[in-house]
């Protein structure tokens, strides 16, 4: 058994035909076994991070590429496989299976999907292509020092002058900004604004003059994320998704995207893996601890099937705090998978490595405090 969790209900409403399932699994299973060299296998088995070593994911994201499959959910017509839940919690999983490198792509998962749904012609033709081959590779510009949880006190300027925005101010906490060639951001078009209005959302290029990247270092001495400060930065009125002052209304539009596949429950059978791995060569595991990994185990096998009931259109929340009740459940999974981990083997680098990158897991996309009102004010609670 390998924990993936079909409901029948849900496979009868998302298989046709059990032979043609059948198919795509073993063209999955066949596939991942003659591409996955040992060298990219052991660089997703030593990453701890959100993403694996950039080497293995160039390689990677292009075997992908070549066979369709770097944008599982993106439609066929815009580049990708067009995969349905069922489909692609199979392939996560069986990448995990296999210690496949973990390609956290902002481009494929959050703001590629955003301009397929609200992007213009010019858009879709100008940045989906660039995704898919690796040219663009794009970071969230949202957090500011004073708006974090509360994003709607975002300050940065965005002020028109002519076809331009000139951009004033800075974000923080901004994931790979370091390698990014594209930022999607929100500032402030009108001064006299509060809260979500008189907010812009626009796509930067990352090499216009007046950008400057500082990197934030974690405990470890390692970083992915980075203050980015704009000065005088000027960017074409033209790339913004969204009416100019709407973009709070575009931002909920891409959050709702994000919060439902930041944390994939192929990521939480990878951090499972590793914790049982660890504890392995730590020694005979004390029965309180064997249960322990079996509950974590279960907890991942129910977010599985919520996943999938969800985007089959069979939860009882839809949207945003649908999105928000995924989140929740899979970042405090994922944080409960790596304190039994280190728990199992305390002295194991790998374990403390991985408890320290999941730490900000339930701020990053909305803390978990934020979703749970978003959950509460969805279910009708005072």
């Amino acid at each position: 058994m390998d924990g993936s969790f079909y409901s029948e209900e849900l496979s009868a409403h998302t298989r046709e035909d059990e032979r043609e399932w059948d198919e795509f699994c073993a063209g999955v299973d066949e596939f991942l076994d003659t591409e996955l060299t040992e060298d990219l296998r052991a660089a997703g088995r030593n990453t701890t991070g959100l993403k694996s070593d950039a080497e293995a994911c160039r390689i990677w994201r292009e075997k992908l590429n070549t066979r369709g499959w770097y944008a599982p959910t993106w439609p066929v017509e815009h580049g990708g496989a067009g995969w349905t839940a069922e489909q692609r919690i199979y392939f996560e999983n069986a990448s995990a299976e296999r210690d496949a490198p973990i390609l956290m792509n902002s481009g494929v998962r959050t703001i590629g999907p955003l301009i397929i749904e609200a992007g213009t012609p010019e858009q879709k033709a100008r940045y989906l292509p660039a995704i898919l081959n690796g040219e663009h590779e794009w970071c969230q510009g949202f957090s500011e020092p004073q708006a974090g949880s509360d994003l709607s006190a975002l300050s940065m300027k965005a002020e028109r002058d002519g076809d331009d925005f000139i951009l004033t101010g800075s974000k923080i906490w901004t994931s790979f900004a370091q390698y990014a060639t594209h930022m999607f951001l929100l500032a402030r078009c009108d001064p006299g604004t509060h809260g979500g209005s008189g907010v812009v959302f626009l796509l930067v290029e990352m090499d216009r003059p007046g950008i400057d990247v500082r990197p934030i270092k974690f405990l470890d001495g390692e970083y992915e994320t980075n203050e980015v400060f704009f000065n005088g930065v000027r960017t074409p009125v033209a790339d913004r998704v969204g009416e100019i002052g709407e973009g709070w209304k575009t931002a909920k539009q891409l959050m709702s995207i994000a919060r439902g596949n930041n944390t994939t429950t192929g990521l939480l059978r990878r951090a499972m893996r590793a914790a049982r791995r660890n504890a392995a060569l730590n020694g005979a595991m004390p029965a309180a601890l064997q249960m322990r990994f079996a509950e974590l185990e279960m907890r991942i096998d129910t977010i599985e099937a919520l996943d999938e009931r969800t985007n089959n259109g069979l939860g009882t929340l839809v949207g945003g705090p649908a999105a928000s009740q995924l989140k929740l459940l899979a970042t405090e999974l994922h944080q409960a998978i790596t304190e039994a981990g280190l728990e199992a083997a305390p002295d194991s680098d790998f374990a403390q490595a991985k408890y320290l990158a999941t730490r900000a897991a339930t701020i990053y996309s909305g803390t978990s405090e934020v979703h749970r009102n978003i959950l509460a004010k969805a279910t009708g609670c005072p």
